[in-house]
């Protein structure tokens, strides 16, 4: 396992590996961080929260991306085409970068630089 590691292919998979790792960790945070904010916004305004999709909820915010994916798109007149449909891929793109320099585990990190504070901070300046 060590000698396949250090070829160029195994460290190609092991940094892909890893960059899903996070992708994934990223996403399913994301996912429950959007549950709780919807039955917290529930409670705030007396009313039921999302428990429609799946055991008590949990699979709204799936049924929200699946939703988002297959509805038509409506491009406004007099909107620039390209500009229209990147800002949203690059507003993502960003969002991703910024945890590309923290570290979750020695030796784990997508990226060590010297300024990793300043790099996340640059970014995520970006997103607004």
């Amino acid at each position: 396992m060590a000698e396949f590691l250090a070829t160029p292919l195994g460290t190609f998979l092991l940094i892909l590996a890893q960059g899903l790792g996070i992708i994934a960790f990223v996403m399913l945070s994301l996912l429950f961080l959007v549950y709780g904010d919807r039955k917290i916004w529930a409670a705030v305004q007396m009313r039921r929260g999302p428990n429609v999709v799946g055991a008590f909820g949990l699979l709204q915010s799936v049924a929200d991306a699946l939703k988002y994916v297959v509805k038509e798109i409506v491009v406004p007149a007099g909107a620039d085409k390209f500009v229209f449909f990147l800002a949203p891929m690059l507003s993502f793109v960003l969002a991703i970068l910024a945890w590309a320099v923290i570290p979750f585990h020695p030796g784990w990190v997508l990226a060590d630089i010297n300024v990793a504070v300043l790099f996340v901070f640059a970014v995520s300046s970006l997103e607004v």
